[in-house]
């Protein structure tokens, strides 16, 4: 039995809707990883970044996965590159046409220079929480040990992000 990890799904240019179709169908195909939940798509406004952006699609997936985290994550920014992502040229926090999120795996908590688990702004994204909530209201997030839900309810009760 493999890993259980959680992805966070956003786009904002182009069919953001069937791009994150297809990044998931894309995920499910690839060597090492099944889908297990996806959870409904919503729109957000953009936080941080430039101004002028157009809301974002967001989502989660639940995956099972026999890859390491950093294979993971390879294999997520190459879905990421087949969407049409350049990260070399775009601009932080900027528009995209597919950002993917390694949010979780399994309990791991680790930080390198690639890549920080959990994901390092989970806990501060109404976009994130939402649909992860959807998912799983009752996980134990590994660096906090507090649920989804305890995470979200004190989110809601401090943040002026929108969700649509």
């Amino acid at each position: 039995m493999g890993v259980r990890a959680y992805v966070g799904l956003g786009s904002n240019l182009g069919e953001s809707e069937a791009i994150l179709d297809s990044a998931c169908t894309s995920l499910h195909a690839a060597r090492g990883t099944r889908v297990l939940r996806r959870s409904a798509n919503l729109r957000s406004a953009p936080v941080g970044g430039p101004a002028g952006q157009l809301d974002y699609h967001n989502g989660v997936v639940e995956l099972e996965t026999e890859l390491q985290a950093e294979e993971l994550l390879d294999l997520l920014q190459s879905i990421e590159s087949d969407h049409g992502r350049r990260r070399s040229t775009e601009q932080r926090w900027g528009s995209r046409t597919l950002d993917l999120d390694l949010l979780l795996y399994g309990e791991v908590i680790s930080e390198s220079k690639r890549l920080v688990l959990p994901h390092p702004r989970l806990t501060g994204r109404m976009f994130v929480l939402v649909p992860l909530g959807e998912l799983q209201p009752d996980l134990l997030l590994p660096h906090s040990g507090e649920t989804v839900q305890t995470h979200l309810e004190r989110l809601r009760e401090s943040t002026s992000q929108v969700l649509r």
